[in-house]
C-alpha cells in the first residue's frame, strides 16, 4: 500500500465519532461560517502529529493531494509533514517546500492549521529574505493567507525582530474578520513582550482604527491599570 493511502488509513483508524462532532462545532463548519465543509476524523492533536510524524519521507506530490482532501485531520498531517521536511532540509529543500506552503496557502483552512505551520515554513524561510511575500499575503482576498501573513511574524519576534509585525498589523488593521482581529491582537501581545515601548506607540498611533478585539488582545500583558487607560486612549 502507498504511504499515503497507509497515513490515511492510520487516521481513520484512530477517528472518533464524538470527537468529530465537537470539533466541527468547535472549528465553526456549520453553513456560512469560516470552516464550511470541512470533515474531522475527530483525533487529538498529539496522536495525528505522532502519525503523520510517521510518515515524514512523504513526497511532494503526496503531500499536495493530502492537502487537497477535505478531511481537516488530512491536511493537518499534511503541514506537519511540511514543517519536518523544511526543518531537515538544505536550502534548495527549504525553497522548494516554501514554495509549496505558498501555492497551497488556502488550504491551510482553519486557524489551527495555519498556526501549526505559519511561523515554521514562511516565518522561519523568511526570517534572512525580503518580508515582501507576507505584505501581498496580508493584501489576500482569501481569509487563510491574511493570517499566515501576521502569524508567520511569531518566526521574527522569537529572533528578536519586532518591526515586520507591526508592519503587518498596519496593513491588517481595516480587516473585517474576527479571526484576523483576534491573530493581529496576539502577535501584537507578544511583540510587545520584547518591544514594550513599540507596542505603546503602535497602540497610541492606530487607536482610532484598530478593532475592539485586536486592542483587547494587544493589552492583556499589561497591568489591570494600564489597560484601563489605553482602552480610552490613555497612552501617557
Amino acid at each position: 500500500m502507498r504511504p499515503r493511502l497507509q497515513l490515511e488509513q492510520e487516521l481513520a483508524a484512530a477517528g472518533n465519532p464524538a470527537r468529530a462532532a465537537h470539533s466541527a462545532g468547535f472549528f465553526k463548519c456549520g453553513p456560512g461560517q469560516y470552516g464550511e465543509g470541512d470533515i474531522f476524523l475527530g483525533i487529538p492533536v498529539p496522536t495525528q502529529r505522532r502519525i503523520a510524524l510517521k510518515y515524514v519521507a512523504l513526497p511532494l506530490a503526496e503531500i499536495e493531494r493530502l492537502l487537497r482532501s477535505n478531511i481537516h485531520e488530512h491536511r493537518f498531517a499534511a503541514l506537519e509533514i511540511l514543517v519536518a521536511q523544511y526543518e531537515a532540509g538544505d536550502d534548495a529543500q527549504r525553497q522548494t517546500i516554501f514554495d509549496c506552503y505558498l501555492r497551497n496557502g488556502p488550504r491551510a483552512n482553519n486557524w489551527d492549521l495555519v498556526d501549526t505551520s505559519a511561523p515554521y515554513i514562511a516565518g522561519a524561510h523568511l526570517l534572512n529574505r525580503s518580508r515582501s511575500p507576507l505584505r501581498k499575503l496580508a493584501k489576500s482576498a482569501n481569509l487563510w493567507e491574511r493570517r499566515i501573513a501576521i502569524v508567520a511574524t511569531f518566526a521574527f519576534i522569537r529572533a528578536g525582530e519586532t518591526a515586520p509585525t507591526f508592519q503587518i498589523a498596519e496593513l491588517l488593521l481595516s480587516d473585517k474578520h474576527d479571526l484576523i482581529h483576534k491573530a493581529v491582537g496576539w502577535a501584537l501581545r507578544e511583540a510587545g513582550k520584547k518591544a514594550k515601548a513599540g507596542l505603546v506607540q503602535f497602540l497610541r498611533e492606530h487607536y482610532a482604527q484598530l478593532p475592539r478585539t485586536t486592542l483587547r488582545y494587544a493589552i492583556e500583558r499589561f497591568t489591570p491599570a494600564e489597560r484601563e487607560r489605553m482602552l480610552t486612549a490613555q497612552f501617557d
